[in-house]
């Protein structure tokens, strides 16, 4: 699979932050809400096996050399436990590992971590501790309150590391699709107390020391992704479901939830990876621009001819994990940060 590969150092302006327009509170409203249509694996391979009939779903059975301990609670919101599963290398190496938070993907309202699985799996064999994370979905919580279960799923795993043969300075971030979004988000806003409510002064860290965006938005408030995403004909949209309305109503909201404003010098190092869908590339470019401009690490990695949601088949997910080992490798280097 031929890969095309485009490493850089960036940087930019840190814009200011805007004040959040929506709280974490589940949604309201007069009229009931459609429920949103399942995104799995499944779902995904039956509308794309007219187009590529030589994909697979990647399969999530586990190797000898890889163990699972799943169904860990790692946050209460309320009634609902938010949980996660860990996937390790089954023989503990004398270093302890870096790791991978996985955040999946579907339109901020619907999927399941266990579309990570697969990746998570192949990350293990590599050497590297993994979780897939769930999250409160926009019908129950809109933004910011991925954000912030996604940091404490990120802190989890570091009070946890010793338990489990992790290293507490070397923890990534990781997501597919609106994932990716949610993954780039957590990361660029390491240490912004609002963004943390879970943490505070004493509380262990939820930084993210390298973030891997997979096809994920960087910019909710550009033309582009603005036709796709407040659409007024898909009422109510993906996007303006999570962030509260439509751009004209929330405009505050899609602005603070966009990655690339709140790029600093102070950003984790971000690899991007994409497929041929440009929609989904929308902001990109701008963001690594302000970054170049701060001296922060990226590097984009394209597919081609390649669908969205691209990483939950075979051929394509093993340049995925490729690109991804090389990367983290890299940059999250032993001894090379503190939590």
């Amino acid at each position: 699979m031929k890969l095309v590969r485009n490493a850089m150092l960036v940087c930019g302006l840190c814009l200011p932050v805007l004040a959040l327009a929506q709280s974490a509170a589940p949604l309201t409203t007069s009229t009931p809400t459609p429920a949103p249509a399942p995104y799995t694996a499944a779902t995904t391979y039956a509308k794309l096996i007219g187009k590529y009939p030589f994909i697979r779903i990647a399969g999530s059975e586990l190797p000898a050399s890889v163990r699972a301990v799943r169904d860990i609670a790692y946050m209460r919101r309320g009634e609902h436990a938010l949980q996660l599963d860990l996937y390790l290398p089954a023989q503990q190496a004398a270093v302890p590992a870096p790791a991978v938070v996985f955040v999946h993907g579907g339109g901020w309202q619907t999927g399941n971590r266990a579309e990570f699985a697969p990746m998570a799996i192949r990350m293990a064999e590599r050497g590297f501790a993994t979780a897939t994370v769930s999250y409160r979905l926009s019908p129950e919580a809109r933004y910011p309150a991925a954000i912030h279960d996604v940091k404490s799923a990120l802190r989890w795993v570091r009070a946890h590391a010793g338990e489990y043969g992790i290293d507490p300075a070397r923890i990534a971030v990781a997501g597919g699709s609106a994932g990716g979004q949610i993954a780039s988000l957590v990361g660029v806003t390491n240490g912004v107390a609002r963004f943390d409510p879970d943490g505070g002064p004493g509380a262990v860290s939820s930084a993210a020391q390298a973030i891997v965006n997979i096809d994920g938005l960087s910019d909710f408030t550009s033309p582009a992704a603005r036709e796709n995403e407040d659409n007024p004909a898909k009422r109510p949209t993906a996007a303006g479901s999570w962030l509260g309305g439509s751009y004209a109503e929330a405009a505050d909201t899609w602005h603070d939830a966009s990655p690339t404003f709140h790029v600093s010098a102070k950003t984790p190092p971000i690899l991007f990876i994409g497929s041929a869908q440009a929609r989904f590339a929308v902001g990109r470019e701008a963001m690594i621009e302000k970054m170049t401009a701060q001296g922060v690490a990226a590097q984009t990695v394209l597919l081609p001819d390649t669908p969205h949601s691209f990483w939950l088949f075979d051929p394509w997910l093993a340049p995925t994990v490729e690109a991804t080992v090389a990367f983290l490798r890299t940059r999250m280097a032993a001894g090379s940060g503190r939590p």
